[in-house]
């Protein structure tokens, strides 16, 4: 029997590096989620209180201390405040850089129209 000619041509059957990367960006979200809205709403709340609310900066203090990371210090020693800023950094620029990269492909496939096997769109 010949081999059938449209196989030939298909790709294999391992996953593509858009869905792994797709995979990586929707099981780090979490991961990345909390850090991000701890700090993002404690250093709103510090700057809005500080400015409009008429805190001073000992009454706000503590909305610093989550801001930065400094409450880490207690359980994980001298340097958790730096990885704590690195890694959320690092996690922002993460989630940033392959949920771009996904929605340009997205949009880029969009107008190309998928082969269905059954001759229609």
């Amino acid at each position: 029997m010949a081999p059938d000619p449209s196989q030939a041509t298909q790709k294999p059957r391992g996953q593509s590096w858009a869905l792994r990367l797709r995979q990586a960006h929707a099981n780090l979200a979490p991961l990345v989620l909390a850090p991000l809205v701890i700090t993002v709403s404690s250093g709103m709340a510090y700057r809005l209180l500080r400015d409009w609310g008429g805190w001073g900066r000992d009454r706000a203090h503590g909305l610093m201390v989550l801001h930065e990371g400094e409450w880490l210090k207690a359980w994980l020693g001298a340097e958790a405040e730096t990885m704590y800023v690195l890694l959320n950094g690092v996690g922002l620029l993460w989630m940033l850089g392959s949920g771009g990269w996904l929605a340009w492909d997205r949009w880029r496939r969009k107008g190309v129209p998928r082969e269905t096997g059954k001759g229609g769109v």
